[in-house]
């Protein structure tokens, strides 16, 4: 399926591996131009390395921490001073923060809503007048299932990726007449880095494939996702290319979940 992704410009927070980096690849694979950032600057830089290999497309990376003030709108400000334009957000950095909530400090509480809210705004705002000029920009939010139905534990990441998903709603229809979608996506048990980290903390002597049956076991309530198995990045970077490109143009204000059936909210 022809995607009319060619020469479009794209910028991907978190983009050093697994869902950021899979999406730099999609979109790169598609023709797209990508620019990535994330804080470790060797792994972005690796990162950047194989997408080029993989596609022979044009990829820029930017060390960046994006949960610090100035940092979105100076990555925003590199990508369109090295392509000239920008056409695609994909607001992708975060990672695991589920506690009780009398766990949770304000610093706790403000350095995730920073990382996932803030981030997501400054980057945003940074971008509408790029996107207005491509007459057809595109914005997609990365959330969580469990911004739609919390569990129990589950701050602060349940209440930031729920106001990023009111974000998308609100956006969605602030934009529309300068012809900007806004869309999110709404991931569950998804295998990435950050899984790969913690099976190497916590069970170094469990293979992969063993030490994703124990998370389907113990995650989600104890039941698993219905398709018996994590979501891998590539699954939810296909839906993230298709809602960036003109297939996807009569569709904005949506939460999609990506979550093989866990949640019990549509």
């Amino acid at each position: 399926m022809e995607l009319g992704l060619k020469g479009k410009v794209a910028a991907i927070t978190g983009g050093s591996e697994g869902i950021g980096r899979m999406t730099a690849e999609r979109l790169a694979q598609e023709g797209a131009r990508v620019a990535i950032c994330a804080r470790r600057d060797g792994l972005l830089r690796e990162a950047a390395a194989a997408i080029r290999a993989a596609t022979g497309a044009e990829v820029l990376a930017v060390a960046a921490d994006i949960g610090q003030p100035g940092e979105p709108e100076r990555f925003i400000a590199e990508t369109v001073k090295r392509f000239g334009r920008l056409d695609i957000v994909v607001n992708n950095a975060g990672r695991e923060a589920s506690f009780a909530f009398n766990d949770v400090s304000d610093d706790d509480w403000q350095a995730d809503l920073d990382l996932k809210l803030f981030a997501a705004i400054r980057a945003i705002r940074a971008a509408i007048p790029h996107l207005q000029a491509s007459g057809a920009g595109r914005i997609v939010n990365i959330t969580h299932v469990g911004a739609k139905q919390p569990r129990a534990r589950s701050v602060p990441t349940s209440v930031s990726r729920a106001a990023g998903i009111a974000l998308t709603k609100a956006l969605s229809k602030e934009l529309a007449e300068h012809k900007i979608l806004v869309n999110t996506v709404c991931v569950g048990l998804i295998w990435s880095g950050q899984w790969e980290s913690r099976r190497l903390a916590q069970a170094p002597h469990e293979t992969p494939a063993q030490f994703e049956r124990w998370v389907m076991a113990n995650r989600g309530g104890g039941t698993g996702a219905p398709l018996g198995r994590m979501g891998r990045p590539e699954e939810v970077a296909d839906l993230i290319a298709f809602l960036a490109s003109d297939r996807g143009s009569y569709i904005t204000g949506t939460a999609i979940n990506v979550d093989g059936g866990l949640s019990g909210a549509v």
